[in-house]
């Protein structure tokens, strides 16, 4: 089913030594601007909070997702609404979603102090330490007692495939799924950008009332990086795996925080990183 998410563009196909004029479907990728109103009645204050590139679709679910993960927001009941608008450029029509805080209601501010542009491939650039980062995980992990098992995990993989429709359109998005620990899919998201397909799936969560996501598996359509442990990190998740390979960043944030992290789930096979204990095989590891 065709969306925003997805454009249909004219390309010239080369198969062999034939050629054609034919069209291909391709993920979509815009700008967001998400910004943030606070303040009390007579004095609200409008701040431009970040500007990523994303794929069009649940942009409110992206900004409560991005706020909550970055700890600009502890407690999303502090958002009276997220308002959608649109304003015409002189080249181009660029989207912005404003995050409207209730009546006194200050956001934490000081945990953006780095100047918040992100790509679809980056949402840590110009972050301006690790630590700061790391001070922000308000969740303790590591007291749980989450795990599942390596035959479920197998299956995960080809239960996503099957749920991800513009992918399946346009073999152009990442993706991001919660699965309870018997396999069953619970949320999926997608997005020309890693991160923000991740924080699409945790303001999905945050919006349910599910955070934090101790008893839940995240599924990662392509690698683990750091910033997607991080993220992971601020929602409770305690077990990651994900399609392609980690960082060593990105491992030595889940073994701080005691994140099962797997690698390289695939055909039959994966790689613990961290956390084994979580994983249930019938070889003893």
């Amino acid at each position: 089913m065709l969306t925003d998410a997805v454009n249909t563009l004219p390309v010239v196909k080369i198969i062999a030594h034939d050629r054609a004029d034919t069209y291909d479907l391709l993920a979509a990728e815009e700008p967001l601007e998400i910004r943030v109103e606070f303040g009390t009645q007579g004095q609200r204050e409008v701040r431009n909070i970040a500007v990523t590139m994303r794929t069009p679709g649940n942009d409110a679910e992206l900004a409560r997702g991005f706020l909550f993960t970055e700890g600009v927001v502890k407690n999303t009941s502090d958002i009276a609404s997220i308002q959608h608008c649109f304003i015409a450029c002189a080249e181009n029509k660029e989207n912005v979603v404003q995050v409207i805080f209730k009546e006194g209601i200050t956001p934490e501010l000081k945990n953006a102090e780095r100047n918040f542009y992100t790509t679809s491939s980056c949402g840590v650039c110009g972050k301006g330490s690790i630590s700061a980062i790391r001070s922000s995980v308000s969740y303790t992990l590591g007291n749980d007692h989450n795990c599942i098992s390596a035959s479920t995990l197998y299956k995960l993989t080809d239960i996503l495939n099957s749920h991800q429709e513009v992918f399946a359109e346009t073999g152009g998005l990442h993706a991001s799924a919660l699965f309870t620990t018997d396999g069953k899919l619970l949320l999926v998201r997608e997005d020309v950008g890693r991160h923000n397909a991740l924080d699409k799936l945790i303001g999905a969560a945050v919006e349910l009332g599910m955070v934090p996501l101790t008893e839940h598996v995240l599924l990662l359509s392509g690698r683990a990086s750091f910033e997607l442990v991080q993220k992971a990190a601020m929602a409770g998740i305690n077990i990651i795996a994900a399609i392609g390979a980690p960082s060593t960043l990105a491992v030595q944030m889940a073994e701080e925080f005691s994140i099962t992290l797997i690698g390289f789930l695939r055909n039959q096979r994966f790689n613990i990183y961290t956390g084994p204990h979580r994983i249930l095989t019938s070889v003893k590891l």
